[in-house]
């Protein structure tokens, strides 16, 4: 695997990322938005296109929850394919879904965002004579839903934001909200912020756009943990959306499913851009393409430009990684581990993700994904 390198990638390659409708990535498990093959539920790809290799018994894995629709999918078919073969990822959040992997007891763990450094130590005690590496599977937008009495659309930027989230503007006609919303009627609503209860990397990512689009009134570092003082925990994106459908005043953040799905009203970011943002699978592509190759190695790890101002360009987003062992993987899963995430990265894995509303990893990319796959050893 030729792949040591430390250039960054060219923005104009990753340009090719198409999508097709609403990005649906998932979080958490009582809300399947996806479609599992159509009611017979047969595959939709064609066995031959899965190649099962030397897979055999059972492959477990967990951890990001936004990716739990794709997995659900590929994990169909491939089981469809592979007779006698099974594979169960658990979705519950990043963080979990590491420390499991550093524990060694999955084979590969879903992220929303990359291995830290001394995460990535950790893991050389379980990958014998190799480390953890961040292979990116797919990507989407991280949707700022609110429900607001008679407010049907609104924009924000990012300090606004931000002095939202860390409890420092308390009412909807505050007045950095009005000046961004000419001829719109805030009501004095007191606000209501939500954020996720537990460790998450899509609190992680909205983290590193807050820190990053508006260093002054975000002062807390990107963290899994939600670092800001008031507003009130939920657990998972589920219980974030389900408050804001049904509490006045709400705001919090998620995938785009949850809006999509549940009709709770996202708003749209100013970034400087000519024209606030909405977020969508075409303008979250726009952010996705300016990603930059920040791993070294074998490990595919992206720099997203979450201050981009970019036309059309929507810069909350997260894109999940599959982690892995690059080398000490165990001898009884990896054959498994290897035709798996083969399957994910290929044209047929990645088709399904156009066909489901998901954006498939840039083809640059993903060739390098593909050619780390089969190099574990």
């Amino acid at each position: 695997m030729k792949l040591q390198r430390k250039n960054m990638l060219r923005a104009s390659a990753l340009g090719a990322l198409v999508v097709s409708g609403a990005l649906v990535l998932t979080a958490c498990g009582s809300d399947d938005n996806t479609n599992n093959g159509g009611a017979s539920g047969k595959p939709s790809v064609a066995a031959g296109d899965i190649k099962c290799g030397d897979a055999k018994g059972k492959l477990l894995a967990s951890g990001s929850s936004a990716q739990k629709n794709a997995v659900d999918l590929w994990v169909k078919n491939y089981m469809a394919a592979c007779q006698g073969v099974e594979v169960n990822y658990k979705s519950s959040s990043s963080g979990e879904g590491i420390v499991a992997f550093n524990q060694g007891s999955v084979g590969f763990a879903g992220s929303d965002s990359a291995l830290k450094p001394e995460q990535v130590e950790e893991s050389k005690k379980i990958c014998t004579g190799g480390q953890g590496i961040n292979l990116p599977m797919v990507g989407g937008p991280i949707a700022i839903g609110f429900n607001v009495a008679g407010v049907d659309k609104l924009a924000l930027d990012a300090p606004t934001l931000a002095n939202i989230f860390n409890d420092k503007i308390k009412k909807w006609d505050d007045e950095a909200i009005k000046k961004l919303n000419p001829g719109v009627n805030l009501p004095s609503t007191a606000i209501q912020a939500f954020h996720r209860s537990e460790d998450s990397g899509t609190t992680e990512n909205l983290g590193k756009y807050l820190k990053a689009a508006a260093p002054d009134a975000w002062t807390y570092e990107a963290s899994k943990k939600w670092p800001a003082p008031g507003g009130q925990g939920a657990s998972n994106s589920s219980g974030v959306a389900s408050q804001v459908k049904t509490v006045d005043g709400a705001i919090g953040y998620f995938e785009l499913s949850y809006a999509s799905s549940q009709n709770i009203k996202t708003v749209d970011i100013n970034t400087g851009a000519s024209a606030p943002v909405k977020a969508s699978a075409d303008s979250a592509s726009k952010a996705i393409a300016a990603a930059k190759v920040a791993g070294t190695g074998s490990d595919l790890a992206l720099k997203l430009d979450y201050a981009t101002k970019a036309e059309g360009a929507y810069p909350i987003v997260l894109v999940t990684y599959e982690v892995v062992c690059d080398k000490g993987n165990k001898a009884e899963t990896l054959p498994t581990v290897k035709s798996f995430l083969g399957y994910a990265a290929s044209d047929a894995g990645q088709k399904i993700l156009s066909d489901n509303g998901y954006a498939p990893i840039p083809a640059e990319i993903n060739t390098k994904v593909r050619e780390v796959i089969n190099s574990l050893s």
